[in-house]
């Protein structure tokens, strides 16, 4: 059974509602990596174009490594979690661009923002840059149609060995050509 667990994806695919209740289910630590970073210090601005905060990555795996290093059982939520080393397994959270869209228009994102998750997502930004570190244990769950419960459960099923996930399935490339 894995015990150190990174759930990622684009912003809006469940990442932390999923994790919450996925911890709460396995009575694991959660450690949010947007709260850690910024608890830190790891702040190092503000991108003035897009509006993100700018992470230092290499900070955040240190400060990650440093408590999966005194954690046994362990999920680790947040879109950057993908950049950092020390999981077991790693998640990516997929959603389809045209539902993706409206949970990221109810956060008041700009057309600019909501368009560039909207592209990342549709090219599966998240578990192509997730391959670098984890290669072989990257699983990916298109959670489009999956409410929260069957959502925690099959992941529940994936980190208890007994349901596997594949990575390369999920694709949303058509979304590009209609939307330019």
């Amino acid at each position: 059974m894995s015990n150190i667990i990174f759930i990622s994806g684009t912003p809006c695919t469940g990442k932390t509602t999923i994790s919450e209740v996925l911890s709460q289910k396995l009575n694991w630590d959660l450690v949010k990596v947007n709260d850690l970073a910024i608890s830190n210090n790891l702040v190092l601005g503000i991108d003035e174009d897009k509006g993100y905060k700018i992470i230092d990555i290499d900070a955040l795996n240190e400060t990650l490594l440093n408590i999966i290093s005194k954690s046994d059982n362990l999920i680790v939520e947040g879109h950057l979690s993908h950049l950092c080393s020390g999981a077991d397994k790693l998640i990516i959270l997929r959603c389809r661009p045209e539902i993706l869209e409206k949970r990221l228009a109810l956060r008041d994102y700009s057309e600019a923002k909501i368009h560039e998750n909207l592209e990342a997502e549709a090219l599966g930004v998240c578990s192509a840059e997730s391959l670098d570190i984890y290669e072989n244990n990257v699983c990916e769950l298109d959670v489009s149609d999956l409410g929260i419960d069957e959502t925690v459960s099959i992941l529940f099923d994936v980190i208890n060995g007994e349901k596997e996930l594949g990575f390369g399935e999920i694709d949303f490339m058509d979304w590009l050509l209609i939307h330019p």
